[in-house]
């Protein structure tokens, strides 16, 4: 059902994606093409606000924060999890792999290098800040718009 909390979550974390993507493109190696990079991410905040953090919203401060921290985890897990998805299967069109089993056991080795090359201080700050704030606007949304 849609609700002022789930519309403000999804909004939220559409930004966090737009953010984070924009620090993460400095960090990768400089022949890579980002494509659609942007906009995927910032799709992949909207739905993770609605279907995560919205339907958890309304039950207190500590758990909006809670809510805050783990829609962004699940954000950059999926952002993650999709691009190294999309980066198998631009190499498995180059025929790089023999089989799909082996295309499979490329998703998690290209998925552990993207979240090595990210795993910084300044990604680590800025998760911690969008964490934060989209919990407690989350939460303010909920209190305030029933």
């Amino acid at each position: 059902m849609p609700t002022a909390a789930r519309l403000i979550a999804a909004i939220s974390l559409a930004i966090t994606g737009f953010f984070l993507s924009l620090l993460v493109m400095p960090l990768m190696p400089e022949s890579t093409d980002f494509g659609y990079f942007i906009p995927v991410n910032i799709g992949l905040g909207l739905l993770v606000g609605w279907f995560v953090m919205g339907r958890r919203a309304g039950r207190g401060v500590t758990p909006a924060i809670n809510n805050g921290f783990t829609g962004v985890f699940v954000l950059m897990f999926w952002g993650v999890a999709v691009q190294a998805i999309n980066e198998m299967v631009r190499l498995s069109m180059r025929n790089r792999y023999d089989g799909p089993g082996e295309a499979m056991v490329a998703v998690f080795e290209i998925g552990a290098e993207y979240a090595l090359i990210i795993a910084t201080v300044q990604i680590g700050l800025a998760f911690v800040a969008c964490a934060l704030i989209t919990g407690l606007v989350t939460e303010i949304a909920a209190r305030n718009w029933r």
